[in-house]
This record gives structure tokens, C-alpha cells and sequence, in this order.
């Protein structure tokens, strides 16, 4: 457990995780037994059913993230790649332009903040940070279906960093 992060688990199994960046909280299921013992979180399942072992790698991975999110916060930077490719963001309203014959205006959720950079030469690139993980993944591949990457020019919205196959496209006419 980082400092200057607390937890608490209520009666109802509800697991509040709070620090300095924000406060996140997480229902568990019933029969999953959530413990704080010596500073750490220490989850147990009642038997070794594929559902509760399921169930224990969920809890653990969504406790971890709440941890993680309120004390660093989580970061996602998308680069839209074309040519007349524009994003703009006002407060939590965020317009993308993308080749099409109208703009997309899309309303953030609170927890998410925005910039949108396009520097001269450069795609643009949009950069969200939340303390939600859950959040702030959904909402990144909102934005990356209004136009996934083509696999022939690699134009559309990608994560910056990631690597897209090519193909080769159509081979010269043979006669």
C-alpha cells in the first residue's frame, strides 16, 4: 500500500480506496472476503470453484487499479493519423474532426481530464488522464471507433506507441 492512501471496507463489502489524486470505490461480491491486515488488502475466496477463482483475480485487479488510480492516476495519449485530422478540447468537451462531412462533439465524463496538442508537422494527439482505469479505457475506445486505423495507410485514431499491421495492398496489374 503506497502512503497516503486509505481504505475502507464496509459492512455491504464495499471497498473506498482514498488519496491524494481522488476517492474510488467498488462493490464486491458477496463471497469474496476483503481484509485489511498489516497495510495490505488481503482477498480470500470461500472454495476453489472456477467462479470464486474468477471472481478473486477480478476483485484483486480492480482493487489494485482503484490503488494505483487515486495515488499516480493513469494516463492514455491517442494520435489521430490523416490529413486534415483536427481535435479540440474545451473544458470537458472535446470536437474531433475526421474526414467526414460532419464534426463529432463528444461530452467527457467529469472524472476524465483533456488537452488535445497538434503541433505544425505533427498529428495531433490527445492526452486523458483519470484516477479511473475502467473509465478512462472505455472512453479512449469510444473515440477510437469513430475511426479505427485502416490497415493500408494506417489513417484513424491510434495509441500513441502502438504498432499497426500493413498490408500490402493490390499488386501490380499482371498481363
Amino acid at each position: 500500500m503506497p502512503e497516503k492512501v486509505s481504505i475502507d471496507i464496509a459492512d455491504d463489502n464495499t471497498v473506498t480506496v482514498k488519496g491524494p489524486l481522488g476517492t474510488l470505490s467498488q462493490k464486491v461480491d458477496r463471497d469474496i472476503k476483503v481484509a485489511l491486515e498489516d497495510g495490505k488488502i488481503v482477498i480470500t475466496r470461500p472454495t476453489e470453484q472456477k467462479r470464486h477463482k474468477a471472481m478473486h483475480g477480478l476483485y484483486r485487479a480492480l482493487i489494485h487499479n482503484m490503488v494505483v488510480g487515486v495515488s499516480e492516476g493513469y494516463t492514455v495519449k491517442q494520435e489521430l493519423v490523416g490529413v486534415g485530422y483536427r481535435a479540440e478540447a474545451k473544458g470537458q468537451v472535446l470536437e474531433l474532426s475526421l474526414g467526414y462531412s460532419h464534426n463529432f462533439v463528444i461530452q467527457l465524463p467529469d472524472e476524465i481530464k483533456v488537452t488535445a496538442v497538434t503541433e505544425k508537422r505533427s498529428n495531433p494527439v490527445i492526452t486523458m488522464t483519470s484516477t479511473n482505469k475502467q473509465l478512462l479505457g472505455q472512453v479512449a475506445a469510444k473515440i477510437r471507433s469513430l475511426r479505427a486505423p485502416e490497415p493500408y495507410k494506417g489513417k484513424g485514431i491510434k495509441f500513441v506507441g502502438e504498432t499497426l499491421r500493413s498490408k500490402a495492398g493490390k499488386a501490380a496489374g499482371a498481363k
